[in-house]
């Protein structure tokens, strides 16, 4: 009978680990200057976020991500940021950005992600929402500048449900449900529609969110299109 020696049967268990701990770490890096709690922070929202399962999903949601898959999501994310650091965003209302000239698969954050509290469902809509905006090919989805005045069905001025800031003449709305705000409000009407391992409150978050974002749509045309199709009716 063949024998093994302990301490090299340990150092093969212990690289297997070592191997099997690599291969699971998120590919993203971090700049230096981005806070250690910051980076597990996000770890854990997208360490969530690939763990998602679903049991259906919309058409345009089918379009821009795929199914309702944490598989689908994290190749998403993936595929397009690579690198993630902290910049005001040259706006004191900016929560994140992209800045192409500075490396369009690079995430930026700015201090309003980190100083204001909102779900993780929310946090991670808007790491989604930048995601899409690296995407050279499309001249990375640029935003439609809201019209002034910007008011709600209660005709109340619209503002950032993460800042509070009036939208009114900001670069913050969409005319497409392929850009930013309109494929993060898919996204996350999708989980809230379609998720199978979501909390209640992941999922009362998910579409409370979806909803405002839905608001920044500034085409009735595209809007409705959206609403029709989270009703399954879209064409």
């Amino acid at each position: 009978m063949r024998t093994f020696n302990a301490t090299f049967v340990a150092t093969i268990l212990l690289s297997l680990s070592l191997v099997s701990l690599s291969s699971s770490a998120s590919p993203v890096k971090y700049d230096s200057g981005v806070p250690s709690d910051i980076q597990a922070q996000m770890e854990a929202d997208l360490g969530f976020m690939n763990q998602i399962q679903g049991n259906g999903q919309t058409n345009f949601h089918q379009q821009i991500f795929g199914a309702v898959s944490g598989a689908q999501y994290k190749n998403f994310f993936e595929s397009r940021i690579k690198k993630i650091g902290l910049n005001d965003c040259g706006n004191p209302n900016a929560v994140a950005c992209v800045i192409p000239m500075m490396g369009s698969n690079k995430m930026w954050l700015t201090q309003n992600f980190i100083k204001f509290s909102h779900p993780q469902i929310a946090r991670l809509m808007v790491v989604y929402h930048e995601s899409r905006h690296s995407e050279i090919a499309h001249g990375n989805w640029p935003h439609d500048t809201c019209p002034t005045p910007f008011l709600d069905a209660n005709g109340h001025d619209m503002k950032s449900i993460w800042t509070g800031a009036s939208l009114a003449g900001e670069p913050a709305c969409d005319s497409t449900q392929l850009g930013s705000y309109g494929s993060s409000t898919i996204l996350l009407k999708n989980v809230a529609m379609y998720c199978t391992n979501c909390g209640d409150k992941v999922k009362m978050d998910a579409d409370l969110y979806a909803t405002d974002q839905l608001g920044r749509i500034d085409r009735p045309d595209v809007k409705q299109a959206m609403i029709n199709d989270f009703h399954g009716q879209a064409k």
